[in-house]
């Protein structure tokens, strides 16, 4: 009987041992990894089914306790959207803007420290804009502009959110200039220009950068796209035009290389007078159909300047010459005879001041949408959205437009 319990207690004190010494083996497991679940974890931005996403925001796959072993992220059509993986391939971001209201979709693989391969999925929505908004920049690529050019952004649509469009907009200048944008009012749509405190310095290289596409432009609008353009401004050419003188000098750089005879519009009623104030010349023609009804309709003019859109144009006019240099008898343009009306016309380019003076009524805004240079400096800084903030971010290493990408 002794015996028999000796066998019995030893018996189950091997079954208790063996036990225990199971229990320490799993233990052992599990802080390993081995037998359990994989420890790498997947962090998606933005996070798995996520709505109303703006198009721009920053979208990326980080991995931690584990690396990337593919991944993509892809839109309804299939189509890969470009990224960047980390150096230590812990990472992946997306270095293209995405569409509006579109579905994108992850798809891996990781690939823990324990060896564990754990899938990357999950998808997200882009906002949905209740419409695009576009926008046209007024000079182009590679263009040579006067020194007296403004920078025009045009909208399509009316924009409310106008703090923000200035906070997207940066003029980068060379040399540095001191400038600032001013809203105008509507025409089809917001408008503001952007011009120099004084007339810009001859040979300044500009770039603009409008980081529109995806900003929120109000009213539940968006940007349509970015805007860039890089131009230089030429040569510095000043019109000169004294009503009393009955006479216009052109000086560039300095000299005076034109000195005309030359009509300005008679005072016998407001409309016919040539308005004082510095005019920029927008667009010029070899010929013209001009009209001012009752005087004339769908007269044919030669080697026309426009330099405001009131009418204002400096030509040719065979029928006042007797006049110029003696009188002013126009109905607001500027004569000239066509010989010197041609020599003019190849000189004039876009952004040119036409400095008219002594007149009896200036230029204003009645006379169009270009008399940015009518405006005083302090008031000019007050028609900005920002409130006295920089209007113009000057940035030493100008950001190009986003591409379409796999919108």
């Amino acid at each position: 009987m002794i015996h028999r319990s000796v066998a019995v207690v030893s018996a189950v004190l091997l079954v208790v041992v063996a036990l225990t010494a199971g229990c320490t083996i799993d233990h052992d497991a599990d802080r390993s990894g081995s037998g359990a679940g994989p420890i790498a974890e997947v962090t998606l931005t933005p996070a798995d089914d996520a709505e109303n996403v703006n198009p721009t925001a920053p979208v990326s796959v980080a991995i931690s306790d584990g690396t990337i072993d593919q991944v993509a992220l892809t839109n309804a059509a299939g189509k890969q959207v470009r990224g960047e993986l980390a150096p230590d391939k812990r990472g992946f971001t997306i270095t293209e803007p995405l569409g509006y209201d579109a579905t994108y979709t992850w798809s891996g693989t990781a690939v823990g420290t324990d060896g564990k391969p754990i899938p990357i999925d999950g998808s997200f929505h882009t906002l949905a804009p209740k419409s695009t908004v576009p926008a046209t920049l007024n000079i182009g690529d590679n263009q040579e502009v006067g020194i007296a050019a403004p920078i025009i952004l045009q909208f399509k649509s009316a924009v409310t959110n106008k703090a923000a469009v200035e906070k997207a907009l940066t003029i980068t200048t060379d040399p540095p200039t001191e400038g600032a944008w001013a809203w105008f009012p509507d025409d089809n749509g917001s408008r503001l220009h952007w011009r120099p405190k004084n007339y810009w310095t001859p040979g300044t290289g500009v770039h603009v950068s409008a980081r529109l596409y995806g900003l929120d432009l109000g009213g539940g609008n968006y940007g349509d796209s970015d805007l860039t353009t890089d131009f230089r401004i030429g040569r510095s050419q000043i019109v000169r035009a004294n009503a009393p003188s009955h006479r216009m000098q052109v000086v560039r750089d300095g000299r005076t290389v034109f000195d005309f005879a030359v009509s300005y519009g008679e005072g016998n009623e407001p409309r016919n007078v040539t308005r004082s104030g510095i005019h920029v010349v927008t667009e010029k023609y070899e010929d013209f159909m001009m009209s001012n009804p009752p005087y004339y309709t769908n007269v044919r003019e030669r080697w026309a300047v426009r330099i405001s859109n009131n009418g204002e144009f400096i030509h040719a006019n065979p029928e006042s010459l007797s006049a110029q240099g003696s009188a002013n008898v126009t109905n607001g343009c500027i004569n000239l005879s066509p010989g010197d009306a041609q020599a003019y016309f190849p000189t004039a380019r876009y952004g040119d001041p036409v400095e008219v003076t002594g007149t009896s009524i200036p230029l204003s805004a009645a006379d169009g949408h270009l008399y940015d240079w009518t405006i005083d400096w302090n008031t000019w800084k007050t028609m900005s959205a920002l409130q006295g903030a920089p209007s113009a971010v000057v940035s030493a290493t100008p950001l190009p437009p986003q591409p379409a990408g796999a919108r």
